[in-house]
């Protein structure tokens, strides 16, 4: 009987400060935000992302009635960025923009990721898709996907294809394509997408998967082929170009896309108003003409529930694990 009562005395006490400790974390949801918030793009400024955020930023801070402000930190792909939120103390005062590499494929690049992009972040809301687009240098011989298809089997040893990085969401994207038709083409990794944009029209590599806003202006001055783009469904900035999914490659998709992450013990109703603000901001109609400008679709309120989320998140994973683990494309 004494051990017993000497154990009550030593759990009553941690009782009430787990219980005390609950009742502050509650009350400092309740008052969310009540100060400055701190958007973390981690990425150099002028890039998409970062254009992307500095639009919607200023949208947020009117919704939540606090300043969001932008703070990039660039490195290593992003993980830089990405790796400082997912320490950073789960209180909704810092969240990051994430994208498909960040959050879904950095995951499986790496020999030992740096961070777990499940198990440490909490999805607050998706912003918008990215439209990548499937490039030809301007002398290809053939102009559709069908015949590029036909081209590039029939002479893959001498093909080359561009990205803006080892590892980046170019890279894999085009590494999808290329398992998808079942070909081995040589892969030519650029320091970011302007260079390999401009050995692309020199005819320097074959074809690139890029991001819309990159290569957009490039494809309506004829300086490249565009023969599809590579989402779901036609973009509204390129409606002449067909998806690759209509002209025969099922269920193809390759998209990046921006999201705003949370550290993961962030109270549900704190992740909630986030959630409730960004599906707010997005339904703007300026700011959606501004987003698609920019090659960027913004994301409907019904991709933005918890499940829907939760979904998407797992597929992307389940994708990009499988075509680089099948391509062994690996970072130390």
């Amino acid at each position: 009987m004494p051990r017993i009562a000497c154990l009550h005395r030593l759990i009553a006490p941690l009782t009430a400060i787990l219980t005390l400790l609950a009742t502050v974390i509650v009350a400092a949801a309740q008052g969310w935000p009540n100060r400055p918030l701190t958007m973390v793009v981690p990425y150099a400024p002028g890039g998409s992302t970062d254009l992307i955020a500095r639009l919607i930023a200023p949208k947020l801070s009117q919704a939540l009635g606090q300043a969001v402000l932008i703070e990039n930190m660039a490195g290593i792909g992003g993980i830089a960025g990405v790796s400082r939120v997912a320490k950073a103390a789960p209180d909704g005062y810092q969240f990051v923009v994430g994208n498909v590499g960040t959050h879904a494929q950095n995951q499986f690049l790496f020999t030992y990721p740096p961070y777990d992009a499940a198990a440490e972040f909490t999805p607050a809301a998706l912003l918008v898709e990215q439209t990548m687009v499937l490039t030809l240098r301007p002398d290809f011989p053939v102009d559709g996907l069908d015949d590029f298809i036909a081209h590039l089997r029939a002479h893959q040893s001498s093909m080359k294809y561009a990205s803006a990085g080892f590892g980046s969401p170019t890279h894999l994207a085009c590494a999808l394509l290329n398992a998808a038709l079942g070909i081995d083409i040589r892969h030519v990794s650029y320091r970011g997408g302007s260079p390999a944009s401009r050995d692309l029209m020199a005819g320097k590599v074959d074809y690139y998967c890029s991001n819309l806003a990159t290569i957009k202006p490039h494809v309506e001055a004829g300086r490249l082929k565009a023969p599809a783009v590579l989402s779901r469904v036609r973009t509204r900035s390129l409606p002449n170009v067909p998806t690759a999914q209509e002209q025969g490659l099922k269920n193809f998709e390759a998209t990046n896309w921006l999201g705003l992450f949370l550290p993961i013990a962030t109270p549900e109703l704190i992740v909630g108003r986030l959630n409730a603000a960004a599906v707010r901001v997005l339904a703007d109609q300026a700011l959606q003409d501004q987003l698609r400008a920019l090659g960027a679709e913004p994301m409907p309120p019904e991709r933005n529930t918890d499940e829907q989320m939760a979904a998407f998140l797992a597929a992307e994973h389940a994708k990009w694990s499988a075509v680089i683990r099948a391509a062994n494309i690996r970072l130390e």
